[in-house]
Protein backbone atom coordinates (compact mmCIF):
# COMPACT_ATOMS: atom_id res chain seq x y z
CA UNK A 1 0.00 0.00 0.00
CA UNK A 2 1.25 3.24 -1.04
CA UNK A 3 0.53 6.82 0.66
CA UNK A 4 1.08 9.68 -1.02
CA UNK A 5 3.24 12.64 0.96
CA UNK A 6 2.76 16.27 0.00
CA UNK A 7 5.47 18.65 1.39
CA UNK A 8 5.49 22.58 1.28
CA UNK A 9 8.37 23.57 -1.57
CA UNK A 10 12.07 23.27 -0.23
CA UNK A 11 11.25 20.91 2.58
CA UNK A 12 11.82 17.42 2.20
CA UNK A 13 9.08 14.63 3.53
CA UNK A 14 9.81 12.30 6.01
CA UNK A 15 8.79 8.62 5.71
CA UNK A 16 5.01 7.75 6.45
CA UNK A 17 6.23 5.85 9.25
CA UNK A 18 7.12 8.88 11.41
CA UNK A 19 3.86 11.11 10.06
CA UNK A 20 -0.01 10.23 10.70
CA UNK A 21 -2.63 10.97 7.66
CA UNK A 22 -5.73 10.57 8.33
CA UNK A 23 -8.84 10.03 6.04
CA UNK A 24 -12.67 10.50 6.36
CA UNK A 25 -15.56 9.02 5.20
CA UNK A 26 -17.72 11.55 5.37
CA UNK A 27 -21.32 9.20 5.19
CA UNK A 28 -24.48 10.79 4.97
CA UNK A 29 -26.21 8.73 7.60
CA UNK A 30 -22.48 7.73 9.69
CA UNK A 31 -19.06 9.22 9.31
CA UNK A 32 -15.81 7.42 10.32
CA UNK A 33 -12.11 8.15 10.63
CA UNK A 34 -9.03 5.88 9.72
CA UNK A 35 -5.17 6.49 9.64
CA UNK A 36 -2.34 3.77 8.08
CA UNK A 37 -0.32 2.26 10.85
CA UNK A 38 1.97 -0.14 10.06
CA UNK A 39 0.88 -0.63 6.21
CA UNK A 40 -2.57 -1.76 7.24
CA UNK A 41 -5.59 0.58 7.91
CA UNK A 42 -6.79 1.37 11.05
CA UNK A 43 -10.91 3.08 11.59
CA UNK A 44 -10.06 5.29 14.67
CA UNK A 45 -12.75 5.03 18.03
CA UNK A 46 -14.24 8.20 19.46
CA UNK A 47 -14.31 8.91 22.93
CA UNK A 48 -17.09 6.23 23.72
CA UNK A 49 -14.83 3.58 21.63
CA UNK A 50 -17.23 3.13 18.63
CA UNK A 51 -16.29 3.25 15.12
CA UNK A 52 -18.66 4.57 13.66
CA UNK A 53 -19.91 8.77 14.02
CA UNK A 54 -23.29 9.47 13.13
CA UNK A 55 -23.18 12.93 10.84
CA UNK A 56 -25.05 14.43 13.25
CA UNK A 57 -24.32 17.77 14.64
CA UNK A 58 -26.27 19.87 17.28
CA UNK A 59 -25.52 23.71 17.87
CA UNK A 60 -26.25 25.03 21.13
CA UNK A 61 -27.46 28.27 21.96
CA UNK A 62 -24.91 28.72 24.36
CA UNK A 63 -22.23 28.28 21.77
CA UNK A 64 -21.20 24.66 22.45
CA UNK A 65 -21.36 21.89 19.25
CA UNK A 66 -21.96 18.30 19.69
CA UNK A 67 -21.47 15.71 16.89
CA UNK A 68 -22.44 12.56 16.82
CA UNK A 69 -23.93 10.53 19.33
CA UNK A 70 -24.45 13.27 21.63
CA UNK A 71 -25.77 15.61 18.58
CA UNK A 72 -28.71 12.37 18.00
CA UNK A 73 -30.40 13.22 21.74
CA UNK A 74 -30.81 16.93 20.51
CA UNK A 75 -33.23 15.91 17.36
CA UNK A 76 -36.31 15.50 19.47
CA UNK A 77 -35.71 18.40 21.60
CA UNK A 78 -34.26 21.06 19.45
CA UNK A 79 -34.90 19.96 15.53
CA UNK A 80 -34.11 23.05 14.06
CA UNK A 81 -30.49 22.92 15.37
CA UNK A 82 -29.82 19.43 15.22
CA UNK A 83 -28.93 18.86 11.25
CA UNK A 84 -28.84 15.34 9.90
CA UNK A 85 -27.29 13.93 6.52
CA UNK A 86 -26.09 17.57 5.48
CA UNK A 87 -24.85 15.98 2.71
CA UNK A 88 -27.84 15.55 1.01
CA UNK A 89 -27.89 19.32 0.42
CA UNK A 90 -24.43 19.76 -0.66
CA UNK A 91 -24.41 21.88 -3.74
CA UNK A 92 -28.16 21.96 -4.01
CA UNK A 93 -29.44 25.75 -4.33
CA UNK A 94 -32.68 26.34 -2.15
CA UNK A 95 -35.00 25.70 -5.59
CA UNK A 96 -33.96 22.13 -5.96
CA UNK A 97 -35.41 21.65 -2.35
CA UNK A 98 -39.02 21.17 -3.46
CA UNK A 99 -40.11 18.80 -0.07
CA UNK A 100 -38.11 20.91 2.47
CA UNK A 101 -41.32 21.45 3.89
CA UNK A 102 -40.55 18.22 5.60
CA UNK A 103 -37.25 19.23 7.31
CA UNK A 104 -36.99 20.80 10.68
CA UNK A 105 -34.47 23.36 9.48
CA UNK A 106 -34.44 27.11 9.31
CA UNK A 107 -33.29 27.32 5.48
CA UNK A 108 -31.62 30.80 4.09
CA UNK A 109 -32.69 31.05 0.83
CA UNK A 110 -30.40 33.06 -1.93
CA UNK A 111 -28.39 32.41 -4.69
CA UNK A 112 -25.69 29.47 -4.92
CA UNK A 113 -25.86 26.67 -1.96
CA UNK A 114 -28.38 26.40 0.36
CA UNK A 115 -27.79 27.79 4.12
CA UNK A 116 -29.20 26.98 7.04
CA UNK A 117 -30.48 29.26 10.06
CA UNK A 118 -28.63 27.81 13.12
CA UNK A 119 -28.58 29.21 16.78
CA UNK A 120 -24.65 30.09 16.12
CA UNK A 121 -25.52 31.35 12.71
CA UNK A 122 -26.22 30.89 9.08
CA UNK A 123 -24.17 27.84 8.22
CA UNK A 124 -23.57 26.19 4.83
CA UNK A 125 -23.87 22.50 4.35
CA UNK A 126 -19.92 22.57 4.20
CA UNK A 127 -19.45 23.91 6.84
CA UNK A 128 -22.02 22.02 9.13
CA UNK A 129 -19.94 18.73 7.32
CA UNK A 130 -16.63 20.06 8.96
CA UNK A 131 -17.87 20.21 12.40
Amino acid sequence: MSLLQIAEPGMSTAPHEERFAVGIDLGTTNSLVATVRNGAAEVLLDESDRKLLPSVVHYGEDGSITVGEGAKEFARTDPVNTIASVKRLMGRGSEELKNHRYMPYDFVHGEGMVQLKTAQGVKSPVEISAD
